[in-house]
């Protein structure tokens, strides 16, 4: 069993059964009283903060969780099939885990997976950004400046996301995976 003395951020917790990240922690030491600790815990499954509020006396345990390079390989009806590139082993993941990821995913993609001891899988992380081209978008009209402004357009696999007017359908885009932002057009 961890102490709050023991928490550090990235720290992936069993916190009132389920499995937390630490994103921030506040030692608090008041003038008065015991000191304790002000948390954000984020839920590993479900993606969603919370704030909690720890003293000395609480107690947890750490999960040990192991984050393995993978290459994703193709989409399969319900599951998508990454390969370990070490070696070579296929698993199947159930689109659940992906969830809204699938849309930055293309074949061939480097992703990380991350699983519990026992092998349950719990998280895909992709890299920061992605290179994507574009499937449709408006028609670029004369007199729209390239600052100030932006159109709607359509990846290759699906993804809806603001470009600027100058982007044409068929060029590549960088795009931030944690928000689904344009970032710039790619090389």
């Amino acid at each position: 069993m961890a102490k709050i003395a023991d928490i550090r951020n990235g720290m992936v917790i069993d916190f009132r059964d389920e499995l937390f990240e630490v994103v921030e922690f506040l030692h608090v030491k008041p003038g008065k009283g015991p000191a304790f600790m002000n948390t954000k815990l984020r839920n590993i499954r479900t993606g969603k903060v919370l704030e909690v509020t720890m003293r000395d006396s609480d107690t947890f345990s750490e999960v040990r969780i192991e984050r393995l390079k993978m290459e994703y390989l193709y989409h399969d009806g319900q599951f998508y099939v990454l390969m370990d590139v070490e070696t070579f082993e296929q698993i199947h993941v159930d689109s659940e885990v992906i969830g809204d990821k699938a849309q930055f995913m293309m074949e061939n993609m480097e992703v990380t997976m991350v699983r519990t001891p026992d092998g349950e899988i719990i998280d895909i992380e992709l890299p920061l950004t992605v290179i994507q081209t574009i499937a449709e978008c408006e028609p670029n009209v004369k007199g729209n400046t390239a600052s100030g402004g932006g159109k709607t357009a359509f990846t290759e696999t699906g993804l809806r996301l603001t470009v600027p007017f100058f982007v044409e359908a068929g060029e590549k885009v960088k795009i931030d995976t944690r928000n689904g932002e344009y970032i710039e057009r790619a090389n």
